[in-house]
């Protein structure tokens, strides 16, 4: 059965846990070496972040690779800053999960809701954005349906629009819903550490 293989991994990575700022941070480190950063709301058990890192070719680490969360915004200097003003009104592609679904925003998309399509590619293990103006075009995938080996299905898909902003919503299948609860109750045994208590505490 797929679904204890992801769980598996979880629970043999070493885990670290950090309670700062009203989140709940676990790192874990899997034993190919790859890293992943997790953020939830202490107070809802809402994931607010996931990101990834793993080491390159020399064995160094690379740089975080944002899953779930705001994307990360790098020191910049003032010719990139001016860039980037010139250019704040491109489409903004982030995932923002709740607790019984996955979620998209693309912000600064300014058409009305009947010019966006968002469907199923199953053959490609993906969701695909078209619009009918042709201005907006994205392929992504759902990596933790790729993780637990599950089928995407076209009807757990939704997506509405308000204020320049695309939402898209998966609801998360019943495997995932169980194995996160399952998750969260061991997340729970790890003795976090309090903002300004030095270092995490490890399982």
């Amino acid at each position: 059965m797929a679904v204890p293989s992801w769980l598996e991994r979880l629970r043999a990575a070493s885990k670290t846990a950090l309670v700062q700022d009203g989140k709940r941070k676990i790192h874990y480190l899997f034993e190919d070496g790859k890293e992943m950063a997790e953020e939830y709301d202490v107070k809802t058990g809402q994931l607010v972040s996931r990101k990834w890192r793993e080491k390159n070719t020399l064995g160094d680490s690379g740089k975080w690779q944002v899953e779930v969360g705001e994307p990360a915004s790098p020191l910049l200097g003032a010719l990139e800053l001016e860039l980037i003003k010139e250019s704040s009104s491109n489409p903004v592609f982030m995932r923002k999960d709740t607790l019984s679904s996955f979620q998209w925003r693309i912000r600064n998309l300014p058409y009305p809701k009947e010019v966006y399509s968002v469907s199923v590619e199953k053959d490609q293990r993906c969701c695909v954005i078209r619009t009918t103006n042709k201005k907006y075009y994205k392929k992504f995938s759902i990596p933790d349906l790729d993780r637990y080996q599950l089928p995407l299905d076209a009807a757990s898909l939704s997506f509405t629009h308000a204020n320049n902003t695309l939402i898209i919503t998966y609801q998360k299948p019943k495997e995932i819903l169980a194995a996160e609860e399952q998750l969260q109750k061991e997340l729970k045994k790890i003795k976090a550490a309090n903002n300004g208590d030095g270092d995490c505490k490890t399982q």
